[in-house]
């Protein structure tokens, strides 16, 4: 029988497998702005956070 995992399980396999722990903090950064960006985008800090960009 196979496990289902999920793209979290396979993402944490992929980095025990391959050692490649210095992706794990720009995947992080990168869900962190996509979140703000998502989060904010109907408030008034976007025209502030878009010029960030």
């Amino acid at each position: 029988m196979s496990k289902r995992r999920g793209l979290v399980g396979e993402f944490w396999e992929f980095l025990n497998a391959r050692k490649k722990w210095w992706l794990a903090p720009i995947i992080i950064v990168m869900v962190a702005l996509g979140a703000l960006m998502v989060f904010a985008q109907g408030s008034a800090l976007a025209p502030f956070i878009y010029t960030i960009f």
